[in-house]
């Protein structure tokens, strides 16, 4: 244990905690799984998949609702000056039914698809991303979604008409010394008699400060009676002993209400568990799977708007006689912007849909979505603040008080970079989407890099990988990419072509396999520490998948009659822009300064380059880097503020 009670665990034993937690089978297809074995799956995504009418209707009708309250009683403007969300706008949207957008109506809820909940959380995150963050946390990783996957009937009674309704959820697993490594969870929930008793500190807690009810991430020990590990409980919040110690300010996101909660012999009845003991970080892991496409959702909006105010603005400002819109330097942000909020949206709308179709395995796609969607966003963003200028780095408040439209472009950057962070950082989701891309290679050959294999599994393990890869690799040489009549419904007469798209995006899935095989061949079990190359080949695989979506809903839309001509000619810029960016991605495969860098963190830890710091000073206040998170009573006032 360390100071603050935080277990001390081995890189291993991390690793291992990690890999009990995910999926360990693939019982449907994966367009994206098989995209990374060098297999273009095309028809697993085309015909794009459509929601049910009955299901678009009732998900248009709440669209509509929403619209006007967004219009009519939020002021994200005020939000963002006070930091908070007024109370009267989540009254308001307890009324509306928005707590329950994604709680079947059996109790109480909208029922709406995973389609129709992202539209609208894009367009509440338009308004005030705090409020989206608020819904999407109630209800992409709060309580609502564990409860469906694997609550009780009993638990569903009980919570499920208050979640949808009137109770605001929280989830939290992160501590102030665990982030992304659960292994080393601290705080615990001792078994006592037909209770559990709770100890432990929570930090960053998504509405934790208002939540009415949270799902609680705590280890139990193993015993004789008890199978121990990290488990799930549905704790409620006013629960004596429960005090939200802090409310946290952030960058961006003001008026999100995030805090750290502490826990001193906190009693929950063993009724309040979810799932099995040690099931928890599964539970986890499976909630995210597709409550990670709410972040998408609102980067797809922010991708929107920012793509709105860069056509105004461009239009009006002149710049040496002409809008700026004409000047190549702006006009190139322009295209980036309107060609990557068209593929945000595809990536968004197929993975939603195939969410709700259930008839794929999404796994890897809405991690996917979510790694693309905030990385892409963040860019756009930064590509609106720079286009607008002095401008775009002037608040809203302050163009307003010299006259000018208040435009929250620095704002929207603000607001936008948690989103790199939140639910599995760019550098995690690398690492997570790069583990499912090599399961199948794991699966067949893992046994001969694992060092605590014996002699005859390894050789087992060996005879096995022959055969897979006998098949596997021939099929790696040629493909429909090659052949110049592939996918010939992308090229309908008077459209631009986006078959020889599809073709090379086929052709680039055989080449990443390759890669990654040699890679694995080169460095076998030295390969999960190349966290750049598995960056860039996952980074490669994001590329594929959003080339993929952009075609496929482009001819959807032309198939429907909405603006076919303009979304081919959208799909085909961002196809042409994504394809430079794969090009130098594969380059850097290879070409990279990767052991270079690990050569000068070593001396920057070390000490060697200090005087290079030298002529400054710090800013920073005094305190330990990590707060001290040991249980025990509360010390300071609880500001948990229920919203009722």
């Amino acid at each position: 244990m360390s100071g603050n009670g935080t277990p001390k665990v081995s890189e291993r034993e991390a690793r291992q905690v990690a890999e009990e937690a995910r999926e360990q089978d693939w019982r449907k297809p994966s367009f994206a799984k098989e995209l990374f074995l060098g297999r273009f799956r095309l028809d697993l995504i085309h015909p794009h998949p459509l929601p049910a009418d009955e299901d678009a209707q009732a998900g248009e009708e709440f669209l509509a609702k929403l619209r006007d309250f967004c219009e009519t009683k939020i002021d994200g403007a005020l939000i963002e000056r006070e930091a908070k969300i007024p109370d009267a706008v989540i009254d308001g949207l307890k009324e509306l039914g928005a707590l329950g957008m994604k709680i079947d109506r059996t109790y109480g809820g909208l029922g709406l698809t995973q389609v129709y909940y992202n539209k609208a959380l894009a367009l509440v995150g338009s308004v005030s991303p705090a409020v989206g963050a608020l819904l999407s946390a109630h209800q992409s990783i709060g309580l609502p979604q564990p409860l469906k996957l694997f609550g009780s009937p009993e638990q569903k009674e009980t919570y499920l008409p208050r979640l949808a309704r009137t109770d605001i959820s929280a989830f939290l697993l992160t501590e102030p010394d665990v982030g992304s490594d659960p292994a080393r969870l601290a705080t615990t929930a001792v078994p006592d008699g037909d209770d559990y008793v709770i100890d432990g500190v929570k930090l960053w807690t998504t509405n934790g400060v208002v939540a009415d009810l949270m799902v609680v991430m705590a280890r139990v020990p193993k015993s004789e009676d008890h199978r121990g590990g990290i488990t799930a409980f549905v704790v409620e919040a006013g629960a004596e002993g429960v005090t939200v110690e802090n409310r946290n300010a952030f960058m961006g996101l003001r008026g999100l209400e995030n805090g750290v909660t502490r826990f001193h012999r906190v009693r929950v009845p063993a009724a309040n568990r979810i799932g099995p003991e040690g099931a928890g970080l599964k539970i986890a892991l499976t909630t995210l799977n597709t409550g990670r496409l709410s972040l998408p959702a609102m980067c797809a909006g922010a991708g929107k708007w920012c793509l709105r105010i860069a056509r105004e603005w461009s239009a009006v400002r002149e710049q040496w006689g002409k809008p700026v819109a004409e000047h190549e330097a702006v006009g190139a942000k322009i295209s980036f912007i309107a060609a990557t909020a068209f593929a945000l949206e595809a990536v968004l709308d197929l993975s939603s849909q195939m969410a709700d179709e259930d008839r794929n395995d999404i796994r890897i796609e809405a991690a996917l979505a979510k790694l693309y969607g905030s990385e892409m966003a963040w860019l756009m963003a930064d590509e609106l603040v720079q286009i607008r200028g002095g401008r775009g780095y002037e608040t809203a408040d302050s163009l307003a008080a010299r006259g000018e439209r208040a435009v929250p472009a620095e704002q929207i950057l603000r607001d936008l970079r948690i989103n790199r962070i939140f639910e599995g950082s760019t550098e995690i989701m690398h690492l997570l989407i790069a583990r499912e891309a090599v399961d199948a290679h794991l699966a067949v050959a893992g046994d001969i890099i694992d060092p605590d294999k014996s002699l005859g599994d390894k050789a087992k393990a060996g005879a096995q990988a022959g055969v897979f890869y006998a098949k596997w690799l021939p099929k790696l040489v040629a493909g429909a990419g090659q052949l110049p009549t592939s996918y010939g419904d992308f090229h309908p007469a008077g459209h631009t072509d986006l078959a020889a798209h599809l073709r090379w995006v086929e052709r680039t899935s055989r080449k990443l396999a390759r890669s990654t095989f040699y890679a694995m061949s080169r460095w076998q079990g030295r390969m999960e520490t190349k966290q750049g190359f598995l960056g860039r080949i996952v980074d490669i695989g994001a590329e594929l998948f959003a080339m993929s979506a952009a075609c496929v809903r482009a001819e959807m839309l032309r198939t429907n009659g909405e603006h076919g001509r303009e979304a081919y000619q959208l799909a085909d810029v961002f196809c042409r822009q994504a394809r430079i960016r794969v090009e130098e991605l594969f380059g850097r495969l290879w070409n990279n300064t990767d052991d270079l860098d690990a050569t000068v963190v070593r001396g920057v830890l070390s000490g060697t380059y200090t005087w290079l710091e030298e002529g400054v000073l710090d800013p920073s206040g005094d305190g330990p880097w990590i707060a001290d998170a040991t249980p025990g009573p509360a010390t300071r006032e609880n500001v948990h503020r229920p919203v009722r």
